[in-house]
């Protein structure tokens, strides 16, 4: 893994001292600003340096090696994203308000239709990864990734990046997994507990099958 990556690895660190610092400001001077300032730093300065990541070092999809001496772009993006992972609570109160988690998605680069449902418990790991047409239904524990990592023959990690399709009108059942690539035709019904692999295309008509 190159120093960069490295570097970026200890986003998270940053955060937490921000957090930390936000948290005394509450202890000490209660009042607007204080709690102000604790939501800016648990979602504006991730998303904040998310984008700013994006315009110095764009996200390319496709494959690549995690642990090569070139800076991963997906590796630096991630750490950046990983407090939601770590505490998924901040991002489940989002999708309690109708149109609230779809708008947060928009704004890390995802393409959200409009009139989407999201259940408390959906798991998104990659948030600018996912193209997601009008009126998609979203069922309890789904988890979208727009990255899979596997380990070669030469010990070498290696990395595919690529964005989650759904078509509009599709009904995704409980407990399913999207790797990239997967492609969700609009009107198709995936059944609970699917695992969709790579690249795989989930259509209408298997469905009905």
């Amino acid at each position: 893994m190159s120093l960069a990556s490295r570097a970026a690895a200890l986003f998270p660190v940053l955060l937490f001292c921000l957090c930390a610092h936000a948290g005394l400001m509450i202890i000490e001077h209660p009042g607007s600003v204080s709690l102000a300032w604790s939501l800016a730093v648990l979602y504006l300065v991730p998303l904040a340096a998310y984008r700013l990541h994006e315009a110095l070092a764009p996200l390319k999809p496709g494959v690549s090696f995690l642990d090569g001496e070139k800076y991963s772009t997906w590796w630096g993006g991630h750490a950046i994203q990983s407090v939601y992972v770590a505490f998924p609570f901040l991002e489940a109160a989002l999708r309690l308000v109708p149109g609230a988690y779809s708008a947060w998605l928009r704004l890390w680069g995802s393409k959200i239709g409009r009139g989407v449902y999201w259940t408390p418990r959906v798991e998104v790991h990659d948030r600018a990864l996912l193209d997601v047409g009008d009126g998609v239904v979203f069922g309890h524990k789904i988890e979208l990734y727009g990255h899979t990592v596997k380990a070669t023959k030469g010990a070498r990690l290696l990395l595919y990046v690529r964005k989650v399709t759904i078509g509009a009108g599709a009904f995704i059942g409980a407990g399913s997994r999207m790797a990239p690539g997967v492609v969700v035709e609009d009107g198709a019904a995936v059944p609970i507990l699917t695992d969709l692999f790579p690249n795989k295309k989930f259509s209408a008509e298997r469905a009905a099958a």
